[in-house]
């Protein structure tokens, strides 16, 4: 970690800094603010905005090492449109909430979502390799580098990722980016959740090229990526083996599109307008049957990740998730909670509260967006 000994020159980033001293120095709350297209998720919204908007801008992109670096106000469309042009993606798919172009890059790291192929290239903190970080003294701070061989120390930076802002504004951030697959087909077919659970534990097992899956409403369907070979002999293997049917590419991409930013009528409509439903994420073993739960089922990342909507009581889906071996938390709800995480042991809120300490002490960041005492 190294403290920028000399103020940045930079005017934008001299008045976030004035900003977060001002309200060190009041004690004052400041709410970190993106492009504002995650805004029902977490806690509630409080403090005055910290507007990341002018801090935009692709600081730099080295194809041939696979990193790019930018700012934590860039949209995250055109970080995506830079790397399409090279044939290159961020392989965990971040969901781009909002109108097209809202989404930032600082807001992706610090919500820490990723899309359907999550279960097979990773999350976002896989991604982090390195972040330049206004903590709540107004110092800047840098953790890690830009090499993705970055091995020196505990990698800090990562702690950014899903940290919903408390820890500190990204100012800019490193990652990792892959080359596109050269070939990607999808399938589907017919089957109960049961059969779907069975089914994709049976393609983990045979290790097949799955690098996404969804099951809802009585039909599965996983996407195929890698060499054109390897895709074509897996194609052939699940016809045969289940008479899974070839998706046409146009529904597969609007598809996975729609899990990946939840525009799905699955997240759109799920409630079917029920205003006491909440859409809870419950994260299981992939290797857990049906649970008993009630409410509408979205099935992600070959049985790891359930989405739910349901009017169930909170005690209740995080005792069977727990019993299961998981967790269970609220995405969206029409009665927001200061709880929407599971709590946390003992140990683990101590660590929390070091860290919160560490970086932020007189707490003026995101207030309760993460977990109601920090």
């Amino acid at each position: 970690m190294n403290h920028v000994s000399n103020p940045p020159t930079d005017p934008t980033v001299e008045r976030l800094i004035e900003q977060v001293r001002a309200a060190q120095a009041d004690a004052a709350a400041l709410q970190i603010r993106g492009g504002g297209t995650k805004d029902f998720y977490g806690g509630a919204l409080t403090g005055k905005p910290l507007e990341l908007g002018a801090l935009r801008g692709i600081s730099s992109y080295e194809p041939t090492e696979m990193v790019i670096t930018a700012r934590g106000g860039t949209p995250l469309l055109e970080m995506e449109e830079a790397l399409a042009e090279r044939g290159q993606h961020l392989a965990f798919e971040p969901p781009r909430f909002g109108a097209r172009g809202q989404a930032t890059v600082g807001g992706m790291v610090a919500a820490g979502l990723a899309g359907p192929a999550r279960a097979a290239a990773g999350g976002v903190r896989d991604f982090v390799l390195g972040a330049c970080v206004l903590n709540g003294r107004g110092e800047m701070l840098r953790f890690g580098g830009q090499v993705v061989k970055n091995v020196a120390g505990y990698d800090v930076s990562r702690l950014f990722a899903g940290s919903m802002g408390v820890l500190g504004v990204i100012c800019e951030v490193s990652l990792k980016v892959l080359p596109v697959a050269a070939s990607c087909e999808s399938v589907e077919l017919g089957c109960n959740q049961a059969q779907a659970l069975r089914l994709l534990q049976s393609w983990t097992r045979a290790a097949l090229p799955i690098n996404a899956s969804g099951w809802c409403a009585g039909i599965l369907r996983a996407r195929l990526c890698g060499a054109a070979t390897a895709v074509r002999s897996a194609l052939q293997r699940l016809k045969n083996e289940s008479a899974a049917g070839l998706l046409e590419q146009d529904l597969a991409q609007g598809y996975w599109a729609g899990l990946r930013d939840q525009t799905d009528k699955f997240f759109v409509a799920g409630n079917d307008g029920t205003p006491q439903a909440s859409l809870w994420r419950v994260s299981v073993p992939a290797t857990c049957p049906p649970l008993d739960l009630s409410g509408q089922i979205l099935i992600e990342w070959g049985g790891a990740q359930r989405w739910y909507w349901t009017d169930a009581p909170a005690e209740r889906l995080r005792d069977v998730a727990a019993r299961a071996g998981g967790h269970a938390s609220v995405f969206r709800s029409q009665a927001r909670t200061t709880d929407f995480l599971t709590p946390v042991s003992a140990p683990l809120e101590r660590i929390h509260r070091a860290l919160k300490q560490s970086l932020d002490p007189a707490g003026i960041f995101n207030r309760g967006r993460l977990y109601p005492w920090m």
